[in-house]
């Protein structure tokens, strides 16, 4: 299976999580977020203050189901769906996959995921080493080096952890992380990926 019939296979099944997802519209939740666009680890901190190739803030907007109690199998999942605006206009991002709310103690709770993404930032970038080129596009193509990144494919995997207190029944706030990149599936080669880490409000409506 090639690389375009894989990402064909995956667009597709975010599709069909998508529509699960509007299925379940009579509850769920809502949520929002502001999030550090690339951010970098610097040991075993995060370094908020200290961005990547990109930077800027990052605005996240999505809706999460009920938990599917169909998927019994895999542990009756919520399913989520956001957006993400960077206030940059650098690389923007859809998604959808499956999320799992574990309690811990109390309030308190742990929020892993898996889903898929679509992004419009860039694939690949041209080398500044190319022979023929004007001063003027090395230098571009080197600010692009340093101020962009490569993803190497639009659709991307999308694993994200929160941890999560429950300020009431319906209103929970989360520490999130969410991370993109192409895992070597739906790309062979670059693949410098994109973390974001914020904090994010959850609405609970319906039943």
């Amino acid at each position: 299976m090639g690389p375009g019939t894989r990402a064909a296979a995956a667009m597709a099944a975010l599709a069909m999580a998508s529509g699960l997802a509007l299925g379940q519209a009579r509850a769920g939740e809502i949520y929002a977020g502001v999030y550090g666009h690339d951010v970098t680890f610097v040991g075993d901190a995060i370094g908020l203050g200290a961005a990547g190739r990109e930077g800027g803030a990052d605005f996240h907007l999505g809706y999460r189901t009920d938990r599917i109690q169909a998927l019994t199998l895999i542990g009756r999942p919520h399913i989520h769906m956001f957006g993400s605006i960077n206030t940059n206009n650098t690389s923007n991002f859809v998604a959808a996959g499956f999320d799992w709310k574990v309690g811990l103690k109390g309030p308190v709770y742990l929020r892993p995921g898996m889903g898929l993404a679509y992004t419009d930032g860039k694939t690949e970038l041209p080398p500044a080493n190319a022979p023929g080129l004007s001063a003027a596009e090395i230098a571009r193509r080197t600010n692009l080096y340093y101020t962009r990144i490569a993803f190497g494919s639009r659709v991307l995997f999308e694993p994200e952890l929160a941890l999560g207190v429950n300020l009431s029944d319906r209103l929970s706030l989360e520490a999130s992380y969410t991370h993109l990149s192409n895992g070597q599936i739906f790309h062979k080669g670059k693949n410098q990926g994109l973390d974001d880490a914020g904090v994010r409000m959850n609405w609970k409506f319906g039943r």
